[in-house]
């Protein structure tokens, strides 16, 4: 499948999805973000793929949605557009996504790295929800991702003053994983991906779902769901493998089944 606006690359486990709109500094257009999800579904079907990274390159991840785009749109054009669907159906990608944060990361920008499961941040990167600014609000997950990420306070201060924090100030309320310097962001993210990519599949894959679960349900639920994968997973040839392999003190080989 051919892109227009998003560069798709593969380097042995690793899924690399990169938007591709440098003059509007990838502002998320409804076929950017059609051709992301696509792309993620594909690198989700491909058994070759562990891991997913999505960027935007040195200089930008995304400034948000593109505005000349919504400006003119009115409340049923947004719902016949079904615009927000797309986001729905990243969250229902089984592999990690880890986002390679540079530069701006605004607005739908700041929703789609929330959307991945791993933020690494180049010193050079800037998040907010800025949408107050122009008269809207986030409407992508901001208010409920950037809540559940950083609490009430931090989130209504960022949501209605419009302001932008730094990547250090996003470490420190918990919103990145990391920060390196801007030449080594793609490394340090190949660094982790290789490394999740090194694991089981379906333990991760499991793992992952569990963690997802956490954020939407109550502990009681939540704990039920991951003690149904953890039985599950004793039923995989990973699982026998990886327990075998640590008591004979060789180094596992896992197969994904």
């Amino acid at each position: 499948m051919s892109y227009q606006n998003i560069l798709i690359t593969k380097e042995g486990p690793i899924g690399i999805a990169q938007l591709n709109r440098p003059k509007v500094l990838n502002a998320l257009n409804s076929e950017t973000m059609i051709e992301l999800v696509n792309a993620f579904e594909e690198f989700d079907k491909d058994q070759s793929v562990n891991v997913i990274i999505l960027t935007g390159g040195q200089n930008v991840f995304a400034a948000g949605a593109d505005l000349k785009e919504m400006a003119q749109a009115t409340p049923v054009d947004l719902v016949l557009g079904r615009r927000f669907e797309l986001w729905d159906r990243i969250r229902k990608i089984s592999k990690p996504i880890i986002a390679a944060v540079s530069g701006y990361c605004l607005g739908g920008g700041n929703e789609l790295a929330m959307n991945c499961d791993i933020i690494i941040a180049s010193e050079t990167a800037t998040f907010g929800q800025p949408e107050v600014n122009v008269g809207i609000m986030p409407g992508a997950g901001g208010t409920q991702r950037l809540t559940r990420a950083v609490g009430k306070y931090r989130s209504m201060e960022m949501i209605l003053t419009g302001k932008s924090i730094s990547a250090e100030e996003a470490l420190r309320i918990g919103l990145v994983n990391k920060i390196v310097p801007v030449e080594s962001l793609m490394d340090e993210a190949k660094k982790i991906a290789s490394e999740i990519a090194s694991k089981p599949p379906i333990s991760v894959r499991a793992a992952k779902e569990a963690i997802v679960r956490a954020q939407d349900t109550t502990l009681e639920v939540g704990l039920e769901f991951e003690r149904r994968a953890f039985y599950l997973l004793f039923a995989t040839e990973d699982g026998k493998e990886g327990m075998k392999a640590f008591l004979e003190k060789r180094k596992p080989v896992f197969k994904g089944k």
